[in-house]
């Protein structure tokens, strides 16, 4: 199993091109099981993701074809992929790949918008309602679905297509939405999604739909009315770049104290974790070439901040700020809204030596002057890049543990640091 080894202490100069954001990349993914036509995306990342969800894609019978690289292109530059899905030859997405990809039970809604009937594994490692596969189905059913939950799987019917309807989300669903927007595509008549999310790759699904064919009126906002037509076609669209990674990368910055150019990143995708970046004491402008991130000698400043929904402050970069603020000069507050157990990564933050407590959903962090390098172990996705930061300004050598959590969802993370003067390997088995 990989391990990555840094030692801290070096400051972050140069370039850090941002690659496709995942969290888009993988629902316009399943939207190419909308058409029979051949669906182009352009600046996909190259991650653990991208590829699982392309195994599951192919199992209902989607060609993937990765073009050929072209001269002049970076080893960081996203891939161009071609996904057809001429015929579908399968409509069970069984448990072995679903358990590990979540993203992967949004299959659900083309399938039976396409085919009138799926058979989707329900994903493992949570109990349904902690995340909201329930509001997923709910959208469906109100679509037209019959659901029945047996042996573990989702099963849905639709003979006579989805129709069009009122779907109004308790509360805000990111995965819900998207399944919304890909099932009301197709369906007969017209939809409205209330308590629609508003994230940036809700947005970027609607524009390669309506590229498509679909007829999609509001999406970034908290109502989307979506037109269903009888079928959609081939489209090229680019994947937006990713604001998380962007996010990351900045307070990365923040933490070391540098000057990297964010290259290709747009700030209006993450403007309130930017705004918090300068609040520590950062200075974050826009260029025409991305996001510039710079921090001379000055200290971090402590901040108070809560979780929320797009464009409030992004759950997804909750551990990274953490990470940054165990150095900050006085005690920093973070609330997390979003998700439970999103505090795993507390207890391998203090193996550094960072001063937090949790009081309920509040985390509280005492900053401390310095942090000494140590083993560490990722638990998740976030949290795993959020033991890189602090190991970018710990003393000494930390070696993080699991990076196949990492793989997930940074690409290239130790050529990309690398570049720009931190001293970081990746450590593979054996090695």
């Amino acid at each position: 199993m990989d391990r990555i080894r840094i030692v801290g202490g070096a400051r972050l100069n140069g370039v850090i091109p941002i690659s496709g954001a995942k969290n888009a990349a993988l629902p316009l993914m399943i939207a190419s099981l909308l058409t029979e036509g051949t669906l182009t995306l352009e600046n996909l990342p190259r991650l653990a993701d991208v590829s699982q969800l392309a195994r599951i894609l192919a199992n209902h019978g989607v060609d993937y074809t990765i073009e050929g690289k072209r001269h002049g292109d970076s080893e960081t530059q996203g891939q161009t992929v071609h996904l057809a899905a001429r015929q579908i030859v399968d409509t069970t997405a069984p448990y072995d790949l679903v358990s590990r990809m979540r993203a992967s039970f949004w299959v659900l809604a083309p399938l039976v918008a396409r085919m009138g009937e799926a058979r989707v594994s329900l994903p493992g490692g949570c109990a349904i309602g902690t995340r909201p596969v329930d509001l997923l189905l709910m959208a469906m059913e109100r679509l037209g679905a019959k659901i029945d939950i047996d042996n573990g799987y989702a099963v849905a019917y639709a003979k006579g297509g989805l129709k069009g309807a009122e779907i109004d989300f308790p509360k805000v669903t990111v995965g819900g939405t998207h399944t919304a927007l890909m099932g009301a595509s197709l369906a007969h008549g017209t939809s409205v999604i209330h308590n629609a999310a508003c994230e940036p790759e809700i947005v970027d699904l609607a524009d390669c739909l309506v590229k498509m064919g679909a007829r999609i009126k509001g999406a970034g906002t908290k109502t989307i009315e979506v037109t269903g037509v009888t079928r959609l076609t081939g489209a090229r669209h680019a994947v937006l770049p990713d604001r998380i990674e962007t996010g990351t990368y900045a307070m990365a910055v923040a933490m070391t104290g540098g000057d990297v150019l964010l290259q290709g990143a747009r700030a209006e995708l993450l403007q309130s974790a930017l705004d918090v970046v300068t609040q520590t004491g950062a200075t974050v402008t826009e260029t025409n070439e991305g996001v510039r991130v710079y921090r001379n000698g000055g200290g971090i400043q402590p901040v108070d901040v809560t979780t929320d929904p797009f464009p409030g402050f992004p759950t997804d970069l909750q551990a990274q700020l953490m990470a940054l603020v165990t150095r900050a000069e006085g005690t920093s507050r973070i609330t997390e809204t979003i998700f439970e157990n999103r505090f795993m990564h507390v207890a391998e933050l203090a193996r550094f030596g960072a001063h937090i407590r949790l009081d309920g959903d509040t985390a509280i962090i005492e900053g401390m002057e310095k942090l000494k390098g140590a083993p560490v172990m990722a638990t998740d996705l976030r949290a795993s890049v959020s033991l890189v930061i602090a190991a970018l300004a710990a003393e000494g050598e930390t070696m993080v543990n699991r990076v196949y959590h990492l793989d997930r969802g940074f690409e290239a993370l130790e050529k990309k640091l690398g570049a720009c003067g931190a001293q970081i390997e990746r450590i593979s088995s054996g090695g």
